[in-house]
């Protein structure tokens, strides 16, 4: 596929943007995937590329939380290689199956985070983490895992849910969105290796727009650590209705 200038400036700045928003509260995907479409890609060559962007991406703001210590190693590390397999898992289990069976879902568990996140007006503004008993520990490590393989299998909203499970942990929203960033980051990872075997990513529109994607999610994580949990919050609500409404609309509509 030949690249020209009005190809180049719409990958820069989705690319850009879509970043900042991801690096900040998930949801990313939701507009970089729609501009690698828009330029002629297919949808699973789209899929697979967007993944190299994103990787791009979602490294460089995970670098600036965690210097920022707002990622906790310690907890999330024994998870990192579970998340890789099944991210791996799902990017080859697209082949089998069509991701779209699992809309209505998502547009349910999407509604449910939104509403839970309104009403708990105070929630995730300070840090409120308990001890994991055995029984807290098995569903947050679960939750994360089957998280790592909707994102290689379908994949929107997966910073969004990933950041929802931590704050439910008790995290506030940096340290969530610090977190989900380094996980959403080993998940792009695993399913781009997956569509890199299959022969599906187009690597002159994923570099142009992951490079664009670095500069969004370095300015995006710094704004997102200067504003604070309150900004965080208030943008995360915005991108969950976002994505709920995207999802309908693909569901019923489109």
């Amino acid at each position: 596929m030949e690249l020209d200038v009005v190809k180049v400036i719409i990958l820069i700045f989705f690319g850009f943007v879509g970043s900042f928003i991801n690096a900040t509260v998930g949801g990313g995907g939701l507009i970089t995937l729609p501009a690698l479409l828009s330029v002629g890609l297919p949808p699973s060559s789209a899929i697979a590329t967007n993944k190299l962007a994103a990787s791009m991406g979602n490294f460089t703001s995970s670098l600036t939380f965690l210097k920022a210590g707002k990622i906790d190693l310690k907890l999330i590390g024994p998870i990192l290689p579970i998340v890789f397999i099944f991210s791996m898992i799902g990017a080859w289990t697209v082949h089998l199956m069509d991701p779209a069976l699992l809309r209505p879902l998502i547009i349910i568990m999407l509604i449910v985070v939104l509403i839970y996140t309104v009403i708990k007006k105070n929630w995730g503004q300070l840090e409120e983490r308990k001890a994991f008993n055995w029984k807290r520990g098995l569903l947050f490590y679960t939750s994360i895992a089957l998280l790592g393989f909707y994102d290689g299998f379908f994949g929107p909203g997966t910073g969004s849910f990933i950041m929802f499970v931590f704050l439910f942990a008790g995290f506030d929203f940096l340290q969530a969105a610090g977190n989900a960033r380094l996980l959403n980051f080993i998940s792009n990872i695993a399913a781009l290796i997956m569509f890199l075997i299959l022969g599906e990513v187009v690597f002159a529109y994923g570099l142009i727009m992951g490079i664009s994607m670095i500069a969004g999610a370095m300015i995006g994580t710094k704004v997102a650590l200067n504003k604070g949990a309150a900004f965080v919050r208030v943008l995360f609500i915005v991108m969950t209705v976002v994505l709920i409404i995207k999802n309908i609309y693909d569901y019923f509509i489109a």
